[in-house]
């Protein structure tokens, strides 16, 4: 008998270890659907393939000239060789490897303030949550201790850098609201047995980046900032993946934006030219269950950002997948790998 006892504990270390399904999660702001940047559309199918990714939570989704994103993406895909599934949505979006069983929207884009989209997907028995965010683009109060009004980014005589004014501003937008809405459903689902994802391009960064550590540093000015976003995810439960991952802001900033994009002119990507705006805003969140194993995170674009109105190479520790062609957005994309056992 004893002969047979490691065997079958390998054999049976191996099953579960191939029962383990990875699941790729890809958030791409992908910059009105690809449209400034030349080859744009075609370079975002191209990002999906490259990334292997099986869930996308897009940003900026547009529906230009009548046409449904969801559909023209879906057949650029499958021209490649890969099904997926959708649903029409506006300003955010959901793609799929595996098909929807539900959608709905959680919080509705209007007059360009953001949304937040759901599908309910069934991977190989289990069902996971998706939800896309593309948070209220105004009142960007990172701008502020920049010396860039949030709004208008103009420049402002000098920066603010009253955190209470700061986070005044901050919560002038709609963001709070919006990720209200997602945690009050997100609550829903995890009450049904649901594993939760939630992949978005806040237009805020995280106050896990905006530390003593790093208060320095990226024109933070001193400021120590609680951004309100990522605070209330965080005292729901939720983890930022990225962070958890790669949890020093200084050795991997992980800066998502604006990103270094050769492919258009500098002026078009820099939004406050006299200044390091550099910051993480698209993220992907998880509420922590047994059955979800965060596996790899890493940044997908260009290493380079913009920095003071200049194209620069990033010189973080931060782990990047290099584009395979051309480059379709502002942003630099998200992707994380995790394991459902």
């Amino acid at each position: 008998m004893k002969k047979w006892t490691l065997p079958m504990l390998l054999l049976l270390l191996c099953w579960q270890v191939q029962a383990a399904i990875p699941l790729k999660v890809l958030q791409f702001n992908i910059w009105q659907e690809g449209t400034v940047v030349p080859g744009g559309f075609e370079a975002i199918a191209d990002e999906i393939i490259h990334t292997g990714a099986d869930v996308v939570t897009f940003s900026e989704v547009r529906n230009y000239h009548q046409t449904r994103f969801c559909e023209r993406i879906k057949a650029a895909l499958a021209t490649r060789g890969k099904t997926f599934y959708s649903e029409y949505s506006y300003d955010s979006g959901i793609l799929s490897a595996y098909p929807l069983e539900s959608f709905a929207t959680i919080s509705p884009e209007k007059d360009d303030h953001g949304s937040v989209y759901k599908a309910v997907i069934n991977v190989k028995g289990t069902n996971v949550a998706v939800y896309t965010a593309h948070l209220d683009y105004l009142h960007a109060a990172n701008y502020l201790p920049r010396g860039y009004h949030s709004s208008t980014w103009k420049k402002l005589p000098a920066p603010v850098t009253q955190v209470d004014s700061v986070l005044a501003d901050n919560r002038a937008s709609q963001r709070d609201e919006e990720i209200a809405l997602f945690l009050s459903d997100a609550r829903q689902e995890i009450a049904k047995g649901h594993l939760v994802i939630l992949g978005g391009d806040f237009n805020e960064p995280s106050h896990r980046d905006w530390t003593a550590a790093t208060k320095d540093l990226f024109d933070h000015n001193g400021t120590i900032i609680p951004w309100n976003v990522t605070m209330s995810l965080e005292q729901q439960g939720f983890t930022d993946a990225y962070r958890r991952r790669y949890p020093n802001p200084v050795t991997h900033p992980g800066f998502t934006f604006p990103a270094g994009n050769t492919a258009v002119p500098v002026s078009k990507l820099a939004w406050a030219p006299d200044a390091d705006d550099r910051d993480r805003i698209d993220f992907i969140f998880f509420y922590p269950d047994k059955r979800l194993q965060l596996k790899d995170a890493v940044i997908v674009g260009p290493r380079a950002s913009v920095v003071y109105g200049a194209i620069k190479e990033e010189t973080s520790k931060d782990p990047f997948m290099a584009p395979k062609g051309v480059w379709p957005t502002d942003h630099k994309a998200l992707l994380v790998t995790f394991l459902l056992k």
